[in-house]
Formats: C-alpha cells, sequence, structure tokens
C-alpha cells in the first residue's frame, strides 16, 4: 500500500465515506515518513551491521598475506582480532549476519600476527 492510500478502489468496493471511518491522525502519523526519513511500518528491522566483521577477515587475510612485511603485518593481525571479535560480538547479538566472516577475521588476524613476529624475530636475530 502507498503511503497515500491504496489509489483507485476496486470495481465492487464503495467509495471513500460509505460506511467507513475516515483514517485517524494517528494512523496517518505512524504511517507515514516521519522522522525517520522513510515510508514503512514503525519499529521494523534494520538492516545488519556487518562492517566490522568483514573489516576484520580482509584485514587479517591482508596480514597472513603480507607477513613479510612484519611491522605491517603486526599491525593489521591486532587489527583483524579487534574487528573480528566486535564483529562476532555483534553477531552473537542479533546485529549482524556474518558471525563466520568475523571468526575468520579473528584466525586470520592471530595467524597473521603469529607469522608476523616469527618473521620480525628471524630479521632482528639474523642481524
Amino acid at each position: 500500500m502507498a503511503p497515500d492510500g491504496p489509489g483507485q478502489v476496486p470495481y465492487g468496493y464503495p467509495a471513500a465515506g460509505y460506511g467507513y471511518p475516515p483514517p485517524q491522525p494517528a494512523y496517518a502519523a505512524q504511517h507515514t515518513h516521519g522522522a525517520a526519513g522513510y515510508y514503512g511500518w514503525p519499529g521494523g528491522q534494520g538492516e545488519p551491521s556487518n562492517g566490522l566483521g568483514t573489516a576484520g577477515m580482509v584485514v587479517g587475510i591482508i596480514s597472513v598475506a603480507g607477513f613479510c612485511l612484519w611491522p605491517v603485518a603486526i599491525l593489521l593481525g591486532i587489527l583483524g582480532v579487534i574487528f573480528g571479535g566486535i564483529g562476532r560480538a555483534k553477531a552473537n547479538r542479533g546485529e549482524a549476519t556474518n558471525a563466520g566472516q568475523a571468526l575468520a577475521g579473528i584466525i586470520c588476524g592471530v595467524v597473521g600476527l603469529v607469522l608476523g613476529v616469527g618473521f620480525g624475530v628471524l630479521v632482528i636475530m639474523a642481524r
């Protein structure tokens, strides 16, 4: 149904004002665009907040792939674990739908962190 009403009344239905009460002001206030800025029913479910889980996974994968740049890999590994942890918590609360991506961010972040630290130790010991 459009925000302005059902449009043209189908054949066989009475026109407005024939036995039907007019819409109440509370109904009109609830079902039009207001402060939220969109049409729809009030109290609807919003879009999932998947950004941090996805960011954790991407940063974790980059951390693993670039472990030769060990200072960058350590930093990205830490960020992957943090973003993945926050994304996983959001998924557990029902605010996000990508718990697997967030877990992948945590795992890849830890692996990238370990590889970065190991490669850093290897480079420093070889001097």
